[in-house]
């Protein structure tokens, strides 16, 4: 491991202390959300992130200023992975006219265009129509598109036409299928048929698989295929092999997994995974500085968020002229 990761262009270098910073973030701020949903602060419904912040913190430090991210409605993490600000995003949640949106977008539908985030699609597979969209106009620059989507939406129309739609016209779009093994509540394997990867191979996507449980392995896929995409090489597809910690949204206690198959996931959890690789240079002290460093952020943007009023109500004098008229 290197002590920062270098790309060319306008490009963000990220140690790997930071690595780890922004993965106990993304996993401290879930935390939070979830216990401000159960206590009526949260509004609409959320779709934690939990157990799978190692790749869209690995994936978020080989982009660089320029590219654009569409991901899917469980979006907090890659949202703080490219680097938003958390207490913007929480205020968000919390339906606050502070919010990264002024409080309309709730938990599901976020954007950020200042850190690339083109946004958040609650329409299984929306996020690949987007990122491949964005990929057309990226086209003949030295920026990249990227989408994120789950097992599931590679049984969807839109994960054909776009992938082929790329590979046709050559796009400069990476495809990240974040396989967290089920579709909502669905076993992966109930209703998808073959090897995901065959599927985007098939249609002449260069394509492999990754451990989505180890942060630097993430990078590295991540690096390497980004800078060959940039390079003119055309659309490629990650499938990276994750786990949700948590149910998939706010009502669901995942009682449908197998016994057992929940604590044999958090074994790997991306954050001692990420912990055990840095203790030879960081310490252990050096890892409690940086978790404590974390907690008093969520502290303090918890209490600033909850503070902050909510947004006055908008007039829209053209529609009432319309209505009248």
């Amino acid at each position: 491991m290197s002590g920062s990761v270098e790309t060319e262009g306008p490009a963000r270098a990220v140690s790997e202390a930071e690595l780890y910073r922004r993965m106990l973030l993304i996993r401290g701020f879930e935390e939070l959300v979830q216990t401000l949903f159960l206590r009526g602060e949260v509004y609409g419904t959320t779709h934690l992130y939990s157990g799978q912040e190692a790749n869209a913190v690995g994936f978020a430090s080989a982009l660089h200023d320029g590219d654009r991210v569409a991901c899917t409605y469980r979006g907090h993490g890659h949202t703080l992975a490219l680097g938003a600000d958390p207490e913007a995003l929480l205020a968000e949640f919390l339906g606050r006219s502070t919010g990264i949106n002024g409080g309309r977008a709730g938990s599901m539908n976020v954007v950020d265009p200042d850190h690339g985030l083109i946004g958040c699609y609650g329409i299984v597979g929306g996020s690949i129509a987007a990122a491949t969209g964005a990929a057309l106009a990226l086209k003949g620059s030295s920026s990249i598109a990227i989408a994120y989507f789950g097992d599931g939406t590679t049984n969807q129309a839109y994960f054909f036409e776009c992938l082929n739609f790329a590979q046709v016209l050559d796009l400069p779009i990476l495809f990240v299928c974040e396989n967290n093994g089920y579709g909502e509540y669905t076993p992966m394997e109930a209703v998808t048929g073959g090897s995901i990867i065959a599927r985007a191979e098939s249609l002449g996507l260069p394509a492999r698989q990754l451990d989505g449980m180890d942060v630097f392995a993430v990078r590295e896929a991540a690096l390497a295929a980004t800078a060959r995409i940039r390079a003119g090489s055309g659309p490629e597809f990650i499938e990276s092999l994750t786990y949700r910690f948590v149910g998939h949204s706010r009502s669901d206690p995942g009682k449908y997994r197998p016994d057992g198959e929940l604590d044999r996931w958090k074994e790997r959890d991306p954050l001692t995974v990420a912990a055990e690789q840095l203790r030879a240079t960081l310490g252990d002290e050096g890892l409690e500085a940086i978790a404590d460093d974390v907690q008093a952020e969520l502290e303090r943007i918890e209490a600033s968020a909850l503070h902050a009023p909510f947004p006055e109500p908008r007039e829209y004098p053209e529609f009432k002229e319309a209505a009248s008229s």
